[in-house]
């Protein structure tokens, strides 16, 4: 099928400029899932089977998520004054209990929201295994199958248990060779490397407080001999800080290094308490960070250098976290917490709304080595486009459509395309019933609050 979108507004995020090509009416036409043009003013008669009259819009790439916990989207308002490890102190007997169902409803939950907010591409990372909690990674891929956008799926993993030092109880850890073998097993059956692909798997372990290192060392190995990208959270907080230098006299940066866990194939999640030593490692190695500001905001953890990251030459994208720490759940909301939280620690020339876009676009996508495919609106790349509607109350006056995006409220979707495929129209979803969704997601949170 081809589309056209034209009279629309279009910030391409390309590599043209500092700010990207934009185009104040323009068009852009997608034909079998894939950009084939994008220029200025309306687009020849004769190239489309649907003609999309976008005046009063603005077209983007669709967001690129780059760090989620979708389970955790029935666990949320828990510990809502509590630090990071209070937190999971209180969260993980919780999860225990998730199974199948539970994570299959709260996916596809979270995953709507996020379609909702602009997101087609979404990074999740799963860790909690309960040893009778049925197939519960592949309850998320189903689900991102369904909502119909991309899934980069981290096959997280513990084996560090409370006996071992760690936080997680004892009941929810794997043992080395469960995990790797877990994890082995999610890529051969799942991970779809060709151009396109709505399928990837990411090897996953959770973080040096929840993992040996010896799981740490043979995940890395394990992923580059399949050749995966590595994920986890690091320098997430001071405590983690403090408990790496008790354990291994070291930072977590520096634990990560020792470990073989820098390089172009990983991205960490936070990234916040980097020494100048360690932003300066991860731009000379091209690892990721994912910046995750309202889950670091709901947990006070800190602000990530992110200006500095990005000017070391570390790729840096956004993340909406676990809804458990993130009631929100959308990744729009985002860009503008970026923005508003370099600004709090740099001052207001610091980030830009066109910042805030980047990171949510282009940079995601090269946190999760797609820069060639996604992220920006470029022909040759995939039709994953959001098409905002800007001719709302909302954004009566103001005449900068970026600035509209990024700084008013959230506008509603005219259109998000997945592939070319139509996910979200008039700001309705096309794919789930978000009614039905909710109530599947009513009765996961309490049929889990009751496990309790």
């Amino acid at each position: 099928m081809r589309i056209v979108i034209e009279n629309a507004a279009i910030a391409t995020v390309d590599a043209q400029s500092e700010a990207g090509t934009e185009y104040a009416s323009g068009h852009v036409v997608v034909a079998d899932g894939v950009i084939t043009a994008v220029g200025d003013g309306q687009a020849p008669d004769g190239l489309a089977d649907r003609r999309l009259d976008a005046a009063g819009c603005l077209v983007t790439p669709g967001f690129v998520n780059t760090h989620h916990h979708l389970y955790q989207w029935a666990t949320r308002g828990y510990g809502q004054q509590s630090t990071l490890f209070e937190w999971l102190v209180e969260l993980y007997p919780v999860w225990s209990g998730i199974d199948e169902p539970i994570t299959h409803a709260a996916a596809v939950a979270g995953l709507t929201r996020l379609a909702r907010t602009g997101c087609t591409t979404a990074a999740d990372h799963h860790y909690v295994f309960p040893r009778d909690g049925g197939d519960v990674f592949g309850a998320t891929v189903d689900a991102a199958r369904r909502v119909g956008v991309r899934l980069h799926a981290g096959r997280g993993s513990m084996d560090r248990g409370e006996s071992d030092g760690g936080l997680p109880p004892d009941d929810i850890v794997e043992t080395l060779d469960d995990a790797l073998a877990g994890t082995a097993e999610a890529v051969d059956r799942y991970h779809d490397s060709s151009p396109g692909s709505f399928l990837r798997i990411a090897v996953a372990p959770c973080s040096p407080f929840s993992v040996s290192e010896d799981l740490m060392r043979e995940t890395a190995k394990l992923a580059r001999d399949k050749g995966v990208r590595l994920h986890t959270h690091l320098a997430e907080t001071l405590d983690e800080e403090r408990q790496c230098l008790d354990e291994y006299g070291c930072t977590p940066a520096e634990l990560a290094d020792r470990l073989g866990w820098l390089g172009e194939d990983v991205w960490l999640a936070h990234g916040i308490h980097l020494s100048d030593d360690a932003v300066q490692r991860l731009g000379e190695t091209g690892t990721g960070v994912a910046h995750c500001p309202t889950s670091n905001g709901r947990l006070g953890s800190g602000f990530a250098r992110v200006q500095d990251l990005v000017h070391a030459g570390a790729p840096v994208g956004l993340g909406v976290d676990g809804a458990a720490s993130n009631e929100d759940g959308g990744l729009g909301v985002e860009l503008r917490q970026a923005v508003y939280f370099a600004r709090q620690k740099k001052g207001p020339h610091s980030a830009s709304a066109r910042d805030g876009l980047w990171l949510a676009t282009r940079g995601g996508a090269r946190c999760l080595g797609r820069e060639g495919e996604i992220g920006s609106v470029e022909v040759g790349k995939q039709a994953d486009l959001a098409v905002w509607r800007l001719d709302t109350l909302a954004h009566a006056g103001i005449a900068d459509p970026v600035v509209a995006l990024v700084f008013g409220a959230l506008p509603p979707l005219k259109l998000l395309l997945v592939g070319g495929n139509p996910v979200v129209e008039d700001d309705r979803m096309l794919t789930v019933d978000e009614t039905e969704a909710a109530a599947a997601l009513r009765t996961a949170s309490r049929q889990l609050a009751e496990k309790r």
